[in-house]
């Protein structure tokens, strides 16, 4: 594996651990011989000396990133990151903690096993979401977790045509869909009553909120497959990516969903699996 040489930091923002957390990490990786590097907001709001490098330019400068919060934090280090499979470490500082593997009193290790190159890295599969409007691409967005079409507050239900492959597979009304990969399948997709994925899986999960039709159920294709999703219906209705970027929709509006060429590189620890995060997150006993 490559040697790790410079590692970029993101910290979950008004934490108040993280003052004590970032001023033990940085100087804790830099004595190991590593160049860390920060965005300048970080070394000014807690006092740090470090390399400064802006946010969207840490995909082509460091080896890997540590990210330390909950998986709202880590998914917008993947979208910074983007297709360049970096390894990310994420260390929990968060409530549930799907994606942040590590426990803080692990960081030390979690950093020990990424400079000394014994680690494991699992690929997470990403979706390319494409918005079109009259048939030109008007935003393009990759996704962690989903796309999520919703409709308003007070807005009326919605109607979405479902197209596999160009196939038409199904006209529904429901206030929103979700389009989840299998990391994505513990997050909003769950909440809507859909089945939890083995992140490891080659999927896409198609999951409708809140259906008008009760016969209107999740599915899960291959990942192969192309997925398009009209809006027929519907004012006052958003894309949403990972819960944290998007777009408003117009009727008539395709969003067109495929596996992406590229992967998020997550560092798992050495012991357990997913099962036993399950176990303990769901609290299933």
């Amino acid at each position: 594996m490559k040697p790790i040489r410079k590692v970029g930091l993101i910290f979950k923002r008004n934490d108040e651990r993280v003052p004590k957390i970032a001023g033990d990490i940085v100087p804790w990786l830099q004595a190991r011989g590593v160049e860390v590097c920060l965005d300048e907001a970080t070394v000014r709001r807690y006092s740090l000396r470090a390399t400064v490098v802006a946010v969207d330019a840490f995909a082509r400068t460091v080896d890997a990133l540590g990210v330390f919060g909950g998986d709202g934090t880590l998914l917008y280090a993947a979208r910074i990151i983007g297709p360049e499979g970096i390894p990310i470490v994420g260390v929990n500082l968060g409530s549930l903690g799907f994606l942040t593997k590590f426990k803080i009193e692990e960081m030390y290790s979690a950093f020990e096993g990424l400079l000394s190159g014994r680690y494991e890295l699992q690929e997470r599969m990403l979706l390319d979401v494409e918005v079109l409007k009259a048939g030109e691409e008007a935003a393009r967005y990759l996704a962690l977790n989903d796309a999520v079409i919703n409709k308003g507050a007070l807005a009326r239900i919605i109607d979405l045509q479902i197209s596999i492959n160009a196939h038409p597979v199904l006209l529904t009304r429901a206030d929103g869909l979700i389009i989840s990969t299998p990391t994505g399948s513990t997050a909003y997709s769950l909440a809507a009553g859909g089945p939890i994925l083995d992140p490891a899986m080659e999927a896409i999960l198609i999951a409708p909120i809140c259906p008008h039709t009760l016969t209107n159920r999740p599915v899960v294709i291959p990942d192969r497959d192309e997925v398009r999703v009209t809006l027929s219906r519907g004012d006052d209705v958003m894309l949403t990516v990972d819960g944290q970027v998007g777009m408003p929709l117009q009727e008539q509006d395709c969003i067109r969903i495929r596996r992406a060429p590229s992967s998020t590189r997550l560092v798992l620890p050495a012991d357990g699996s997913f099962f036993d995060l399950l176990r303990e997150k769901l609290r299933w006993g």
